[in-house]
């Protein structure tokens, strides 16, 4: 059984519902220790005072702001003093359309459930309102010392508590983006063309059909190792598509979705299809690398 990471009172109106979350999701990313080359000696990193080189014990540490002349120290305690409510509220304030919240503001994942079956029914309610109603209530909350922004949702029949990005934390595009398209604009033939391939790509969306190869490949590297063998490497990345061939490329993928039901993603891709893209990418290959730049239709 899974141990919340908070628990406090979910509150919409004057609706009051005592809840725990739960993280949502792991990571299977392979974690390699750091070895010092030549040795099988592990590498560890300690907290060490700059000043004198000494080791500080981990109750000695606090946190400390750089003010400009000196650094402001403040103790965990003070950090909790200052949201005694909040630190265990999770306040809806109002209910928004969920297509009206950008993806880039999602960050991570969490379940949210009642603490008691003597709760059941108004975390019920709760779900299954916000189940039809489609919508996804927007809370702050303090957990950890942070303050964070949230959307409640009803996922199946569980609530879900998405943490989302400050609006002051998502950077601009514009302004983060080197050479995007600026006047450039494909012709009508090309973007028809491209929409007809999209379609033709059309697929439901099965997450199982999806899995990590590289973490796969690691892990094959490693046992390859282990046993003293060697691991092929894989192709390299595709060339770009260029301005001169857009339409050739466009067709022929156009033509091998059309014609073989191109459906699943890449990693989960039937005998011969990686060989099948692979040789229609080469075709393509090796011509004019001008940028993309209008060209009459």
């Amino acid at each position: 059984m899974a141990r919340p990471v908070w628990s406090g009172s979910l509150t919409f109106g004057l609706v009051t519902l005592p809840v725990r979350l739960y993280t949502a999701t792991d990571s299977h990313t392979l974690h390699f220790h750091q070895i010092q080359r030549g040795t099988s000696d592990r590498i560890r990193n300690q907290r060490v005072n700059e000043r004198t080189g000494e080791e500080v014990a981990a109750d000695d540490i606090v946190k400390g702001l750089d003010a400009g002349d000196a650094y402001v120290l403040v103790e965990p305690e003070e950090l909790d003093d200052i949201a005694p409510g909040r630190s265990k509220a999770l306040e809806i304030s109002g209910f928004v359309e969920l297509a009206e919240v950008e993806p880039v503001f999602f960050d991570r994942t969490y379940y949210l459930g009642p603490r008691g079956k003597e709760y059941a029914k108004v975390y019920a309610l709760l779900q299954r309102a916000l189940d039809r109603s489609g919508k996804a209530g927007i809370a702050t909350f303090v957990m950890r010392n942070r303050e964070y922004l949230v959307a409640v949702k009803a996922e199946g029949d569980v609530l879900a508590l998405h943490t989302l990005h400050w609006a002051d934390e998502v950077r601009d595009p514009h302004q983060e983006v080197t050479d995007l398209p600026g006047r450039a604009k494909p012709t009508e033939k090309e973007l028809k063309t491209a929409l007809q391939l999209i379609e033709a790509l059309a697929t439901p969306w099965n997450p199982e059909d999806y899995r990590d190869t590289y973490q796969e490949r690691v892990r094959r590297l490693v046992a390859a190792k282990s046993k003293g063998e060697t691991v092929e490497k894989e192709a390299e990345a595709p060339e770009s598509t260029n301005v001169i061939d857009l339409m050739d490329v466009l067709n022929a993928s156009l033509n091998t979705a059309q014609g073989e039901g191109w459906k699943r993603p890449h990693s989960a891709l039937r005998p011969g299809r990686a060989q099948q893209i692979g040789a229609l990418r080469t075709r393509h290959r090796g011509r004019c690398s001008r940028p993309f730049v209008d060209e009459p239709g």
